[in-house]
């Protein structure tokens, strides 16, 4: 009887530890962690239909997304203004008004310390005015900067547009009309949706990989 005791409860022990099963992984911030590459399918002859997945644990939610106005560029060739390169990447910053984290050889190359960009620069960057004709706020919650992994080297860097220093890169990001999702209009950049922006810059680590290609046929 004893016995039968003892092994009651150290199962009941194991049970409330949770050593029975696996927890979920989650962010510093406790949202659920990306646990699997966000996978992204470019459709070029119908661009609404270009739509990317982001595991978190059980969590699978597919998003749509909007691409270079010019089309795509093959994996490990080039990057081109107006067109979204296909290939691997990796998360080298995250950006927005609640959030600042960035490769710490990003900061270095900026010239500028961790607590200036924190402060300033998803600011500056959304207060843009690209087009010349008052609208700003072109990249939506978020911007969640890509670095290609063996691939051609990013010919992106620091430096100051229409008088406000920013972050040039490849990167996913949201916008100032949501009707843009979906569609083939940026200037090479990933656009999606504010809720799936808001939920990816809840659960993105520098360093979580991305991979774009073309649509399955």
């Amino acid at each position: 009887m004893r016995r039968l005791l003892s092994l009651a409860g150290i199962s009941l022990a194991l049970a409330l530890s949770g050593c029975g099963g696996s927890s979920p992984k989650t962010t510093a911030s406790g949202a659920p962690a990306i646990t699997a590459p966000i996978t992204i399918e470019l459709d070029q002859n119908i661009p609404a239909k270009s739509q990317g997945v982001m595991v978190r644990g059980d969590e699978r939610t597919t998003f749509q997304v909007g691409f270079g106005r010019l089309g795509v560029t093959c994996a490990k060739t080039r990057f081109e203004e107006g067109y979204t390169p296909l290939g691997s990447f990796k998360v080298n910053a995250i950006l927005s008004k609640d959030r600042f984290e960035m490769d710490p050889k990003l900061i270095a190359q900026s010239g500028k310390s961790k607590a200036e960009l924190k402060e300033t620069l998803f600011k500056n960057m959304n207060a843009i005015d690209f087009k010349g004709d008052g609208e700003v706020g072109e990249y939506g919650i978020g911007y969640i900067s890509l670095e290609p992994i063996d691939s051609v080297k990013q010919p992106f860097a620091f430096n100051t547009y229409d008088g406000k220093f920013r972050w040039y890169s490849f990167a996913i990001h949201g916008s100032n009309n949501e009707q843009r999702i979906g569609e083939q209009v940026t200037g090479g950049c990933l656009n999606v949706s504010e809720p799936t922006l808001k939920a990816m810059l809840a659960s993105v680590q520098l360093g979580d990989q991305v991979e774009v290609k073309p649509e399955r046929l």
